[in-house]
């Protein structure tokens, strides 16, 4: 595997017929971001590239790669170990560091409004959107309660899950230790949750799975997988024994969201690959963000 690589693809709806592929690298922070962009129109205010060196510019603290930024949203790349908003723990939070953010690159009076719609855990990274506008907020939220936005993980696993597919348990959680358990469907409080969960590859007594969400449960991936038999690499929380496998970070990354763009109705697809660390480099995880280029009248734009 090599360094990091952040993927964006713009995917055009059926009536746009041009298209154009861009690639662009940057080196931030010692890490390689890729950017690949499907457009209608090609022309933009400032390049990808230069987008991303501004942002760093600003010299704000722990300010995340920025995947795509328009007049309604603003998509980064999580880092893990960060909370996305303010908690007990008083650290610092990545919807405050993107509010940072926003007021110093458009020099903004007071507050910025950024509209968090849907939350990682803190030991959790990758892909999130957030809304610039309340208008986008409000159309982005409904697609999130009419289930047409997709976010996929990706994981490393304890083993092989005994099950894949569409997998359906019912969880309860304890709001004292912050912990969550598969109950009795008929348990008071238990909220169902449902994941579709795939078996990309098993080497070295782990297995690289994905997981769309289809319900969005507190510690919902943690602990279906941990119900299946393969508790998460480096989950403390969920694993034990045997099915612990030591490393670094938690082995869950949010590599995909698919949603429709607010304004423009335009479906839009982000990728964002797993960490260059154990135990991600047991795996090719390329392989999770490597996308087909489009064929229109018989041109391959992947070829140079």
């Amino acid at each position: 595997m090599t360094e990091l690589k952040d993927n964006i693809i713009s995917e055009l709806g059926q009536e746009q017929t041009a298209a154009r592929a861009d690639t662009d690298e940057v080196k931030s922070d010692g890490r390689r971001i890729r950017l690949r962009l499907d457009v209608k129109d090609p022309v933009r205010e400032r390049s990808e590239a230069n987008k991303l060196k501004q942002e760093h510019d600003l010299g704000i603290k722990d300010m995340p790669p920025v995947l795509f930024e328009d007049n309604h949203l603003l998509v980064v790349v999580k880092p893990q170990n960060i909370p996305t908003q303010g908690d007990s723990s008083g650290d610092r939070d990545l919807l405050n560091i993107l509010k940072e953010y926003l007021v110093k690159k458009y020099d903004k009076p007071g507050d910025a409004y950024l509209g968090l719609l849907h939350r990682l855990d803190r030991p959790t990274g990758g892909a999130m959107v957030f809304a610039k506008t309340s208008k986008a907020a409000a159309r982005l939220s409904e697609q999130i309660r009419n289930g047409e936005f997709e976010k996929t993980y990706a994981a490393i696993v304890s083993g092989r899950p005994n099950r894949t597919g569409m997998v359906e348990h019912y969880l309860v959680k304890d709001e004292k230790s912050n912990t969550v358990t598969v109950a009795p469907s008929t348990l008071e409080g238990a909220k169902r949750a449902v994941s579709d969960i795939k078996l990309i590859d098993s080497a070295d007594g782990m297995s690289l799975v994905t997981l769309r969400l289809l319900t969005g449960r507190t510690h919902q991936a943690r602990v279906q997988l941990r119900a299946l038999g393969s508790p998460i690499a480096g989950d403390r929380k969920y694993a034990n024994g045997d099915k612990y496998v030591k490393c670094q970070h938690l082995a869950l990354w949010a590599y995909k969201l698919v949603f429709a763009h607010p304004t423009t109705g335009d479906i839009m697809t982000f990728l964002s690959e797993p960490p260059d660390e154990y135990p991600w480099s047991a795996f090719d995880t390329d392989s999770l963000v490597a996308v087909d280029r489009p064929i229109e009248h018989g041109y391959n734009l992947n070829k140079k």
